[in-house]
């Protein structure tokens, strides 16, 4: 099985570079974020017709996530525990987590997520980046008690180490690369979580992220925010990881680019 994670950053203005990628890369399931439309706006029909079961957590202009897959999709979740909690949300209710199971021979639980950016640091939104990742490790903690193949993918917005950004000393002041959000990243896996891109040892260098400003893409100046985080039980069927770095170079590109991992779900 094949699993993609995309931050498409916004599903309507490159739907014809999203459905391009799809008809070659040919994955089983996308996890997609940042798709910034409501469930309704969703282009459903167009990736259907691709063979795709289609479940949406989407929101306004900002935010949203979709999962796709060839497979039915069951025991679908909108939302972390403690989304709809009064005084928990920075800014109202915020479309960033959507887990399906994968029916396939072999199920797969899957999730999309979009981590708080947190920027800037000090305020609201940098203690709602940190709570909302207090929230998703208690999640996965208990989903990993369930002791099935997990597959936790999306952007985190955080950058692990000074080897995941180009030029790291252009981040100390972001969000992305505070202690405290490396701590919470380095928390989640160690509750037993693997990055796939660390089991398929992909060099330094491998980024997933150019900003469109500043020529970040033609000065390579990327950083690595976009994981697959595998159960015990997924990354033991683990065959192989590829960042796709040439969707990038596609017509309205996403200034992120699409990660996909390989399961063998065999018996």
């Amino acid at each position: 099985m094949r699993i993609a994670t995309w931050n498409v950053n916004s599903v309507n203005a490159r739907l014809p570079t999203v459905l391009e990628w799809l008809e070659a890369a040919r994955p089983d399931v996308a996890c997609l974020q940042e798709i910034k439309c409501v469930d309704e706006k969703f282009p459903r029909e167009a990736l259907e017709t691709l063979g795709y079961n289609v479940e949406v957590h989407g929101q306004k202009t900002y935010n949203g996530v979709a999962i796709l897959s060839k497979h039915r999709l069951s025991d679908v979740r909108r939302g972390l525990p403690g989304d709809d909690t009064s005084g928990v949300e920075a800014e109202g209710p915020q479309a960033r987590y959507l887990e399906a199971v994968v029916e396939a021979p072999q199920p797969v639980r899957v999730a999309s997520i979009y981590l708080p950016n947190g920027n800037p640091i000090g305020t609201a939104k940098f203690d709602y980046k940190l709570s909302w990742f207090r929230r998703l490790h208690d999640h996965a903690r208990d989903l990993l008690a369930l002791e099935e193949p997990l597959a936790l993918c999306g952007d985190y917005n955080v950058i692990p180490t000074p080897q995941d950004a180009k030029n790291p000393e252009a981040w100390l002041g972001d969000a992305l690369f505070q202690p405290e959000s490396r701590a919470a990243l380095r928390a989640l896996k160690w509750l037993g979580l693997y990055d796939a891109s660390e089991l398929g040892n992909q060099p330094p260098g491998t980024f997933t992220f150019w900003d469109y400003q500043a020529g970040a893409w033609q000065r390579d100046h990327g950083i690595r925010i976009d994981f697959a985080l595998l159960s015990p039980q997924a990354a033991d069927r683990f065959r192989g990881v590829e960042t796709h770095k040439d969707a990038r170079e596609m017509d309205k590109p996403s200034d992120h680019v699409p990660v996909v991992v390989d399961l063998d779900l065999g018996d």
